[in-house]
């Protein structure tokens, strides 16, 4: 038979089914960092978090990652370049 504690309400629980649920700290790429509490193991590292995603901040910016929209934006820019100059 499964051992049985007794939660905050005094439920019987199982505790050979649960989990672990510890305390763990998630890190932000903007330097924000906060604790929660979660399964997973060791902490958590995040590229966008409340503190910077736009939805909550209400400023708009753009997150490149890895260079993506530098990228994007040179490969574009030779394209509008060759674009006037086929026009004549």
């Amino acid at each position: 038979m499964p051992k049985l504690k007794k939660d905050d309400k005094g439920n019987k629980t199982s505790t050979s089914i649960h989990p672990n649920y510890a305390a763990i700290r998630v890190m932000c790429a903007c330097g924000n960092n906060f604790e929660t509490r979660s399964t997973h193991k060791g902490d958590i590292h995040v590229e966008i978090c409340s503190n910077c995603h736009p939805f909550f901040t209400g400023k708009q910016r753009l997150v490149d990652t890895a260079g993506r929209v530098e990228r994007f934006r040179r490969k574009y820019a030779k394209a509008d370049e060759k674009a006037p100059a086929a026009a004549k």
